[in-house]
């Protein structure tokens, strides 16, 4: 009998495809329905972020790190003000520190809530995305009113925020995290134990403790794995260790365990806000810091010699002292760090970013090999990627 001979297939995931969660392309290798291989190839939404900051002072690169990982702004610009006040020696004050605690963690859920709802919908379930839409409206409407940004918030500064929280702010986050947990509930009512689910998620794009150490995992996806990494608790910023909170590790490695934690995650950033929120200090929002921090805004409305000191510090920039840091924080994805080189200018020398999810990318191929096509798109989805902060 004549011996058939087969071939692989080389097939095109995306760019336009909704499941890539943006202008991703993955080649991938088929033997039938089952992956041999697969390669992401980024680039589509390049911008030269990295290159544009070094045309940019240091505040003016504030607004552009939003653009980033546009699913939870507010942790670029967390993460980019940390670096510059490492490099100036800045102290924030304490009321600056627990507020940007509680913007991030709306942020955490805000991320998750989107995460979730696509999750569900790239797996066959249409429900959970409009109950994940519910709740993350209510904190976009937080976002609005307390800096006027919806999306893209550019809410802290270089020293602190832009401004105090507003009347009423307060009332209304608690009022949001009183009725939360009870709404993750409901989601997990829809889907935790939900057999369809399961089968979809348990035991599929494994990545082993070892493999994600390996490949520099970090947030929900080395967590799922086993690994206890989170910024927050190893490396403190921002008063971090004041607050009582939990991470969620689980041992399986799939794209259930990854659910788990961003579940629980969204629970114990729940916890966060309150405590932040409970105890809140007096004081300002904003360091004193003349060389590097512009008055607050009532005092240039009142004030020649402070209006003088805005348009210096805002037309010529900030001149921190020749050097190079790194700063880092707990994004919804992982660590997300800013690497700086100064040469004692206005503008950086040289600027870095550690985006998470371009880093967890680079377990796709591992966790996929030897899985359906349809697993593919469980898989990649489980990884929570965005392509603005991939690509730069």
């Amino acid at each position: 009998m004549e011996k058939l001979e087969s071939e692989t297939l080389m097939l095109n995931v995306g760019p336009h495809h909704p499941s890539t969660h943006g202008v991703l392309r993955v080649i991938v290798e088929l033997d039938g329905e089952r992956v041999v291989d697969l390669k992401p190839d980024l680039g589509f939404l390049h911008r030269g972020v990295e290159k544009l900051a070094e045309s940019k002072t240091y505040h003016q690169f504030i607004p552009v790190t939003d653009r980033l990982d546009y699913m939870a702004a507010s942790y670029n610009n967390f993460a980019y003000c940390l670096a510059v006040e490492k490099l100036l020696g800045l102290e924030v004050p304490l009321r600056a520190q627990y507020i940007r605690v509680i913007i991030g963690e709306l942020s955490r859920i805000f991320s998750h809530l989107f995460w979730l709802g696509t999750h569900a919908h790239d797996l066959g379930a249409m429900t959970p995305i409009f109950y994940a839409l519910r709740e993350r409206e209510e904190i976009m409407n937080l976002f609005e009113m307390c800096c006027g940004g919806r999306l893209t918030q550019t809410y802290f500064r270089i020293g602190g925020v832009a401004a105090d929280i507003p009347e009423g702010f307060v009332e209304k986050v608690k009022a949001f995290t009183n009725h939360f947990p009870q709404r993750v509930d409901e989601y997990e009512a829809l889907l935790t134990e939900n057999p369809i689910w399961m089968e979809r998620a348990v035991g599929v794009g494994v990545l082993s403790k070892e493999d994600a150490i390996a490949l520099g995992a970090s947030g929900p996806m080395a967590r799922g794995s086993g690994l206890a990494l989170d910024v927050r608790k190893d490396n403190p910023y921002s008063s971090y260790d004041h607050f009582d909170f939990e991470v969620p590790v689980f041992e399986g490695g799939d794209v259930y365990s990854r659910y788990l934690v961003r579940m629980e995650e969204m629970r114990q950033s729940t916890k966060i806000i309150d405590q932040a929120i409970d105890n809140l200090p007096p004081g300002p929002y904003l360091a004193e810091a003349p060389r590097y921090v512009p008055p607050p805004k009532e005092r240039t409305l009142g004030e020649i010699e402070a209006l003088i000191h805005h348009f210096i510090l805002y037309q010529e920039g900030l001149k921190p002292p020749v050097g190079e840091v790194y700063a880092c924080v707990e994004s919804p994805r992982g660590e997300m760090g800013y690497y700086i080189i100064s040469d004692g200018s206005p503008r950086p020398y040289r600027l870095k970013i550690r985006p998470p999810a371009f880093v967890n990318l680079e377990s796709l191929a591992t966790m996929t090999r030897g899985r359906l096509l349809a697993d593919l798109i469980a898989i990649l989805s489980s990884v929570d990627i965005v392509l603005a902060e991939i690509d730069r």
